[in-house]
């Protein structure tokens, strides 16, 4: 064991204290009731990294939310990478399904609880505990390493672009390693190799100019609710895929060894529906195809519905709104604005008279993700992660968004590769978002090999 790894392990406790006092900290990025709570994260996030010998720390304007930067420059002549990660978190909604305070950290049965603990205020400490470890235990660190943890991941990243772009001189570096992101399964290694894009919209469909009384209208007035359901329902097929004219344009084929992963895994769909408390549905036949789907198919989601009245009891009213909230994983060849004009074409197709319709974006959205499968890094993080959990990782890709790997590309001309030590079932987006403590070591470890053996490969 090398003197990084001994403080590492004698100081797990201060480590522990430090995730948790993160966690009491409200970062929620799209609500602005929280916008003090995301003062207090960037501030704690530009605190702990000076604490661990970081220099040049400093919050960044982007225009929303502020990145945090800090670097260590070991030496000119070495590699430098980028640590990315983010300090926002999800609302914490529905409040009444956590069995413990979403802001107030739970330890119970080698876990930790609270709202952000695994997506990403766990996985985006370790290697800031990591560099900490090598300043105390060796003066400096084997590579020049800066970090840049933004605010607005989980609200879409709308000002990350623009941030790379004013910063790219200060960014510099050869190559990108997130933080952020997940292993696919708690009983297997994985390294995520590519992730879906993402784009956000709400469609609104108005009626009449106002709340109609049910009993003098009904039947004859515009019912904007009764009017969204028959449209969202036109936006599937029976198979549960996207039925919208265009909505594949470009796509290209997914990448053979992303299916032959697929293949390997024998991943057995009855009980991923046992774990999600839901019957099969027909569609879904195996796990091969359930996870084509998850992983290399583009989706179409309702993440909220809403109109008329939302109270207890009844109030008998014919609501002037009815609006939903959507959200499009995307793969390989999509692009946002595309995806967006061809749904909404399709809804004011089918808008029947007496209506109007009302399209607002979320955001600019992000395009898929895909590592360049010869990367020499990840072969070296690969190795790392099969040493300690002894059997090499799985090349997986992920359902979720994580927008940076193509901004990285595109505006400092570097790749990125995912290093988190999460598992895609510590329900973060949800309630009762945990993280697994034994994760939180076996990362502290892994991250520290990772930093030492990184120059053999740049």
């Amino acid at each position: 064991m090398s003197g990084v790894e001994t403080y590492l392990n004698e100081h797990f406790g201060a480590a522990l204290e430090d995730l948790k006092a993160f966690c009491r900290i409200p970062s929620v990025s799209t609500d602005p009731a929280y916008a003090d709570g995301i003062a207090k994260a960037a501030a704690f996030v530009a605190e702990r990294l000076t604490r661990a010998g970081f220099i040049n720390v400093e919050q960044l304007a982007t225009g929303g939310h502020p990145a945090v930067f800090g670097e260590i420059i070991t030496d000119p002549n070495l590699p430098t990478f980028l640590v990315y990660g983010h300090y926002d978190v999800q609302p914490p909604d529905p409040f009444d399904k956590w069995k413990t305070k979403p802001f107030e950290p739970d330890e119970r049965d080698g876990r930790l609880y609270a709202r952000g603990v695994s997506d990403d205020k766990g996985p985006l400490l370790i290697p800031i505990l990591v560099a900490e470890a090598y300043m105390r235990a060796e003066g400096g660190l084997p590579v020049n390493l800066k970090v840049l943890i933004e605010g607005e991941e989980e609200s879409g990243s709308p000002h990350f672009d623009g941030t790379l772009q004013t910063y790219r001189d200060r960014l510099g570096c050869d190559l990108v390693i997130s933080a952020d992101g997940a292993m696919w399964r708690p009983d297997r290694p994985s390294m995520t190799v590519a992730s879906r894009g993402l784009v956000a919209f709400e469609v609104t469909v108005t009626g009449a100019s106002k709340d109609l009384h049910s009993g003098r209208h009904g039947g004859s007035a515009p019912n904007p609710i009764s009017a969204l359901s028959k449209l969202i329902a036109s936006l599937h097929g029976d198979d549960g895929r996207v039925a919208v004219e265009g909505y594949l344009d470009d796509t290209s084929s997914p990448d053979a060894r992303i299916i032959a992963a697929i293949e390997a895994a024998n991943f057995e769909a009855n009980a991923y529906y046992r774990e999600i408390g839901s019957p099969k549905p027909d569609p879904i036949e195996s796990g091969r195809e359930l996870l084509m789907r998850q992983w290399l198919e583009p989706t179409l989601e309702f993440n909220g519905i809403s109109g008329g009245y939302q109270g207890k009891g009844t109030k008998t009213v014919i609501p002037t709104t009815a609006s939903v909230k959507i959200t499009c994983r995307l793969v390989a060849g999509q692009i946002p604005d595309h995806v967006v004009d061809v749904v909404t074409r399709h809804l004011k197709a089918r808008l029947p008279a007496g209506f109007a319709l009302d399209v607002h974006r979320h955001g600019p959205g992000s395009e898929a993700f895909f590592i360049d499968p010869d990367l020499p890094a990840l072969q070296v993080a690969e190795e790392v992660l099969g040493e300690l959990l002894g059997q090499p990782p799985l090349r997986v890709a992920m359902g979720a968004t994580i927008p940076i790997g193509a901004s990285f590309r595109k505006h400092l001309g570097t790749d990125a590769f995912f290093f988190s030590f999460s598992t895609s079932d510590e329900d973060y987006h949800a309630p009762n978002e945990f993280f697994r403590l034994a994760n939180f070591r076996l990362g502290l470890t892994a991250w520290a090999k990772l930093l030492r053996r990184l120059p053999q490969v740049t």
